[in-house]
Parts: C-alpha cells; sequence; structure tokens
C-alpha cells in the first residue's frame, strides 16, 4: 500500500490531432490523433503510469472518458488496460465545449466577424449543434465535479482514520476547454479564471486537497508530460 493521502483527480487531455496541431475548434467533429500523437502518448504511458510512478493503478477507481475517439484512443494507448479496481465509464458529461457554428473555425476567423469575441465571455452561437454559453458549461463541468467528490467523500466516510482514506483516484480523458475550465471550477473560480491555464495536447493536471480536507481543492500539478517535452526526451 502506498503513503496514505488525499484522493486526487487525474485530467488527461487527449494527444495530437491534425485540427489541434493548427488551432480548430475541435469539439463534435471525431477526428483521430495523428501517427505522431499515438506514439507520444504511447511513449508517455509507462512514465506516468505503474506501481512507482504517478498515476498508480492499483489506486484508481474510476475511469471517465469522453466519447470522441482522439479522448478514447488517448485512454486506450495511456492504459493498455483498465486497470482491476476502476469502472471506467464512457460519458458525454466530459466532452468538449459545444462550440456551435464555431466548429472547425480558428480564432481569428471569427474574430474578423466578431472582433471582441472570446469564448471565456461570449460562449459559442448554434450551428450544426446547439452550442454552448459559459453558463451552460461551467454547469456541465459542475455537475461532474459534485461526482467525482461524491467519489472521494463516500471514501472518507468509510475510513475509520484519515490515514485509512482509500485513495479512490479519478481519471478523466476529456479536451482541451473542458480541461481548463474543469481546473478553474475545481478551484472554486469562476469559468473565466480558465483563460490563464494551459491545457497542451498530451497535457496532465493532477488535482487533489490540501491539509487532508475535503473542503479545501487545489491544484497540485499542471501541464505535466505534454508532447512537446517528451520529443525531446
Amino acid at each position: 500500500m502506498g503513503k496514505p493521502r488525499m484522493p486526487r483527480v487525474y485530467l488527461i487531455r487527449h494527444g495530437e490531432t491534425e485540427w489541434s496541431l493548427n488551432g480548430r475548434h475541435t469539439g463534435v467533429t471525431d477526428i483521430p490523433l495523428t501517427e505522431n500523437g499515438e506514439r507520444i502518448i504511447r511513449d508517455m504511458g509507462p512514465r506516468v503510469v505503474g506501481p512507482d510512478r504517478l498515476i498508480n493503478p492499483a489506486h484508481v477507481r474510476h475511469i471517465i472518458v469522453s466519447p470522441r475517439q482522439r479522448a478514447r484512443r488517448t485512454a486506450e494507448l495511456m492504459f493498455g488496460k483498465t486497470p482491476d479496481a476502476a469502472v471506467t465509464t464512457v460519458d458525454p458529461e466530459v466532452g468538449e465545449w459545444d462550440y456551435g457554428a464555431y466548429e472547425g473555425k480558428l480564432s481569428k476567423d471569427i474574430k474578423k466577424e466578431r472582433p471582441n469575441w472570446s469564448i471565456w465571455d461570449d460562449g459559442c452561437p448554434p450551428g450544426e449543434t446547439p452550442g454552448e454559453s459559459p453558463q451552460q458549461m461551467s454547469e456541465r463541468v459542475d455537475r461532474v465535479i459534485a461526482r467525482v467528490r461524491a467519489i472521494h467523500a463516500k471514501a472518507e466516510q468509510a475510513a475509520e482514520r484519515p490515514e485509512d482514506i482509500d485513495h479512490s483516484d479519478v481519471i478523466i480523458f476529456s479536451h482541451g476547454h473542458f480541461s481548463r475550465v474543469f481546473i478553474a471550477r475545481w478551484c472554486a473560480l469562476p469559468l473565466q479564471a480558465g483563460y490563464h491555464f494551459a491545457a497542451d495536447a498530451g497535457g496532465l493536471a493532477v488535482l487533489g486537497y490540501q491539509h487532508n480536507s475535503l473542503d479545501e481543492p487545489s491544484l497540485l500539478g499542471l501541464n505535466w508530460y505534454v508532447e512537446e517535452q517528451l520529443q525531446h526526451k
């Protein structure tokens, strides 16, 4: 058994795609990882997953994966097989921001039509999909956070002493804007604070708690093991 600690959330953005390379807004469009993206995630797995690595499979209880193939493939390549004690769920609640009419567009092209546009303040209007406002996105992420906190609270309630808490780690394989909003809301910040957090393709954020208290959610690590770093190892 590892050193006692509070439960964690590992938030992993999918690997490189053609659209992540060129900056297109990729919400519902179901494009695959690039060949290079798959290679990097394969290389990343053994570096971060294992009994003596950052993510110990024995401590993972729940894995939540976006339905998009880029996220599902990232999860497959990262683990190879699901940890024995983990329940895996494919859930649209952890899908990317619905970009609506801005799906597939570059920010610079959107700003030609709306010079002052910001996804953080204005959201995305309907197109082939309904789009999402900042409030809708914040509420969706908050629902996911509430589920994660319930898992962690259950582990705490089942322990007789703080040092006996089951790790009950949760892994979420998702997307860039979702990850940035999740980090902000986990820390009780407004959605707009997500603008200041990076979530590169293949990047890993670690969230948890301070002072052994579920009342002190915190960001423990940001953008670890991003693709650019791995390319130089």
